[in-house]
């Protein structure tokens, strides 16, 4: 019989992804080409979006402790402090760390992860799709609804279905490595040196070191063929000091390739993650932009299964996030030019510094860099919240005298409406509760110091984005609700 959705990789991407399909009611299993988990940390921070997102699903308490992550752009800093809101992100969490945290969520959800399962092949049909591969008990065929491809940067899925990936060529290497037994002075964002050369060095966990060098003129290198020799020597050459002696528990290289995938769906394959967009971790936000993607993807297509939404609620996940992803790789060129170009930058650099140290420049940078500063198009209206996140920690007082944190409503990934005095909205959304959870009580707090006044009603999505305000929007409710969570039989119009 077949699946709902089959998500090809277990990397943090395709968790997320399949976790929140399970949430949804999907009938969804993982394959994955690795025969056990990977033990890499590639990836070492997380944006202020994706902690929330991690929140949101009540999963933050999981992931062990972290520290607040300072903000930059290309080796620039940016003063977080400046803002009211809360932008820190967070590092020192070792990408496998953060794997195990959403295996453990997805397996107690009950989603199978088939290891060892190296996709080969697919083809699309009317009514789904189709996958070869490669196991444990040698080829074999799993057959879906629809297909998730989040397998990395070099994904075999992209390549299957023919999507475009453009972006320039490739014209620098760094080498990047953990390290344990050495005592080097912290640049945990990087410190730019004269000639153009980057050198960072960073704690991860028990006594770790995540070093990141690179050397002007290193052309990109061959992973394989790299050996710590290679990034020790350059890191002595660089800094006149020694890291020989430590042990080196994982290596890797990577290069300024930016580029993003001409196409998030085509039919009834999508993509997300690394398989969407490649970037220098430089910007250390490829992870958390494809947990984002993940999320964004997942109540979408869970619904569409589940028969509750149409089909045309799927082409909202490229419109949205592709626009992030293209601008992600912008950014990271702009930033790799900034921080490795030299002193004939520093003009450049100094300017941007100054531009940085004032609020509203301040803002906007960190709203990019944290995801905060994301709005999605959900129609029209003024309401400064319409299309952004609704912040996590916002409490509501409820009538019976207990208080909650949005983010702990949202643990289900449902719909969600929240009502401080706006009674005809409670009516309206009774043909949706099935899929909308519907929350009354009182704003604890002011919602955020931009706002003048509080709504009276919000609509958040089960991704955490508002997508309907009373007053504000200028559409009704029951046309929020029908776009976003599909119809119902009875419908009772508002306005």
């Amino acid at each position: 019989m077949a699946r709902d959705v089959i998500v090809v990789g277990a990397g943090p991407v395709g968790l997320m992804a399949a976790g929140e399909l399970r949430l949804g009611g999907a009938d969804v299993v993982v394959h994955e080409r690795l025969s056990s988990p990977a033990r890499e940390s590639r990836g070492a921070s997380l944006t202020r979006r994706a902690v929330e997102s991690f929140d949101q699903r009540g999963l933050l308490g999981e992931l062990g402790a972290t520290e607040p992550a300072d903000a930059h752009f290309g080796g620039v800093p940016i003063d977080l402090g400046l803002l009211e809101e809360n932008h820190y992100g967070a590092r020192g969490v070792p990408q496998y760390r953060t794997e195990r945290m959403l295996q453990e969520w997805v397996t107690r959800l009950g989603v199978p992860i088939l290891r060892g399962h190296e996709v080969t092949g697919l083809r699309e049909t009317p009514d789904g799709v189709t996958v070869a591969f490669e196991g444990p008990d040698g080829p074999g065929e799993d057959t879906a609804a629809y297909l998730v491809g989040c397998d990395g940067g070099r994904s075999t899925v992209r390549r299957l279905l023919g999507v475009g990936f453009p972006g320039p060529e490739p014209t620098r290497g760094f080498f990047t490595a953990d390290v344990t037994g050495i005592e080097t002075r912290r640049r945990r964002i990087g410190e730019n040196l004269p000639d153009g050369s980057m050198i960072m060095a960073m704690d991860l966990e028990s006594g770790v070191t995540r070093v990141v060098v690179y050397e002007r003129g290193t052309p990109p290198k061959d992973r394989d063929a790299l050996t710590f020799t290679d990034l020790a020597d350059a890191w002595q050459r660089l800094t006149g000091e020694s890291i020989h002696h430590g042990e080196c528990r994982w290596i890797s290289c990577f290069t300024d390739a930016s580029r993003v995938a001409a196409e998030y769906r085509r039919g009834r394959v999508f993509l997300a993650g690394d398989a969407t967009h490649v970037q220098p971790p430089a910007m250390a936000q490829g992870l958390s932009v494809g947990v984002q993607d993940a999320v964004n993807l997942g109540w979408k297509l869970a619904a569409v299964v589940a028969g509750h939404a149409p089909e045309e609620l799927l082409d909202t996940y490229h419109a949205e996030r592709h626009p992030i992803g293209a601008q992600l790789a912008r950014n990271a060129r702009a930033a790799i030019e900034l921080r490795l170009t030299g002193q004939e930058m520093q003009p450049v650099r100094e300017v941007l510094g100054e531009l940085v140290a004032q609020e509203g420049a301040a803002a906007h940078m960190a709203g990019v860099l944290s995801g905060l500063g994301i709005r999605y198009d959900v129609g029209p209206g003024d309401h400064p919240l319409l299309g952004t996140r609704m912040p996590p920690d916002q409490e509501i007082d409820r009538p019976d005298g207990t208080r909650v944190r949005v983010a702990d409503l949202l643990h289900t990934a449902r719909g969600l409406l929240l009502v401080t005095d706006d009674a005809k909205a409670a009516t309206a959304a009774e043909g949706w509760t099935d899929r909308v959870d519907v929350v009354t009580g009182a704003w604890h707090r002011p919602l955020r110091p931009a706002l003048d006044a509080a709504p009276d009603a919000v609509l958040v999505r089960p991704d955490g984005y508002v997508a309907w305000t009373s007053p504000g929007t200028a559409h009704d409710l029951t046309d929020a609700l029908t776009r976003w969570f599909g119809a119902t039989r009875t419908t009772t119009r508002l306005g």
